[in-house]
């Protein structure tokens, strides 16, 4: 029985030393790059340029780029986006110009301040170019379940089947992400005739076969009774016929990854993102006590690990303005101030919220300050 996957020869493998975990740069010497992720768990193995560098995704999803180019992504020849904004972390919403406009509007949460979350949520179930590109994705992972805690590993195995697909004149060389959601998970869509001629398990395995015919079941011996008079160099009716099983169900095809399973990822990776920004900033205090008779103004700054807190929006609120009220506050210097109102045993948290200048997303932390 040839060792094909259902209708497709496997390329032998390419002469080529793939380096995996390698991040490759498009200029040698010094390098003064940044390194920007694909997410926050990563996508490995996608081939990326920027208008400097080239190379291809390592373990972390990670790639170079200079401030102010733009990335484009493919998998092996297959593209997946165009001229998207290059930054510290890109998220599947950056993919998309009109989802990144919506980000820029953040909502208000019951505390009555700025917060980008909410946008998010909302944006993930209502964009179908979003989900179809993020099931696709979703799909190419090696074990086809991306668990929290983990990067989709799209592995050279997988690229290589990939690129012989797309080489096929029957299949198009490109995904249009944008139809219905219906139309590209069909049974016979082209996402779908891309992933069925995938086999993701080792080359050598039987699940990379091609199923036994009907014709070839019908004419196998069924299995003796007693199994005494078992020939090992015998394939049987019954094996056949749950090897052609095993070998239909290990097909992969987008229904293997429905909406909820994207939208699920989607929130798990948008999250971390945003907890990863919050864990760069700090207050200079988080408690703080005053004397009633100190009625003069405080000031409680904001602090970046590592560099400079530059911010480009901030706001503040008390929790008991009648005890301790906010002043004013700065994004220039980064500063909130406030003052005592109350009377002694009083106190009150401080509420600062903040948008750095290189992200759309806020950062809230509070401190506690007591009257004494």
């Amino acid at each position: 029985m040839k060792l094909v996957h259902l209708t497709r020869l496997f390329l032998p493998l390419s002469a080529a030393v793939v380096c995996t975990g390698c991040l490759d740069s498009g200029g040698s010497g010094s390098d003064d790059t940044r390194i920007g992720r694909i997410n926050y768990q990563g996508l490995s193995g996608l081939t990326y340029t920027t208008n400097s560098q080239s190379g291809e995704t390592n373990e972390a999803g990670e790639f170079r780029y200079y401030p102010g180019e733009t990335l484009s992504l493919k998998v092996g020849k297959l593209p997946v986006i165009d001229n998207v904004p290059a930054q510290d972390f890109v998220s599947f919403l950056d993919f998309q110009p009109e989802l990144r406009e919506a980000l820029k509007t953040a909502s208000v949460n019951d505390r009555g301040l700025k917060d980008h979350r909410p946008v998010e949520v909302r944006l993930l179930p209502n964009n179908t170019e979003l989900q179809n590109r993020t099931r696709f994705l979703l799909a190419l992972d090696w074990s086809g379940n991306v668990s929290e805690g983990e990067g989709i590993d799209i592995r050279p195995r997988v690229i290589e089947q990939l690129n012989a697909a797309i080489n096929d004149p029957d299949i198009p060389d490109t995904l249009d992400f944008t139809v219905s959601a219906q139309d590209f998970s069909a049974a016979d869509s082209p996402a779908n005739r891309i992933l069925q001629s995938i086999c993701f398990y080792p080359e050598d395995d039987r699940l990379c076969g091609a199923p036994p015919s009907p014709q070839e079941i019908e004419a196998a011996q069924s299995r003796p009774e007693n199994d005494e008079d078992l020939d090992p160099n015998t394939p049987y009716k019954e094996d056949l016929q749950s090897l052609a099983d095993r070998i239909r169900e290990a097909v992969r095809t987008l229904e293997d990854v429905d909406s909820e399973q994207a939208e699920n990822y989607l929130e798990r990776e948008l999250a971390s993102i945003s907890n990863h920004y919050g864990r760069r900033y700090y207050l200079e205090d988080y408690l703080a006590s005053h004397p009633a008779s100190d009625t003069g103004i405080k000031t409680i700054g904001i602090r970046k690990i590592g560099g400079e807190a530059a911010l480009a929006e901030i706001e503040a609120v008390s929790t008991r303005p009648n005890e301790i009220a906010v002043h004013s506050w700065s994004w220039q210097t980064a500063e909130v101030e406030y003052y005592v109102a109350g009377d002694t045993g009083g106190e009150s948290d401080i509420l600062i919220n903040f948008r750095p200048e290189d992200t759309y997303r806020w950062i809230d932390k509070e401190i506690r300050v007591i009257i004494d």
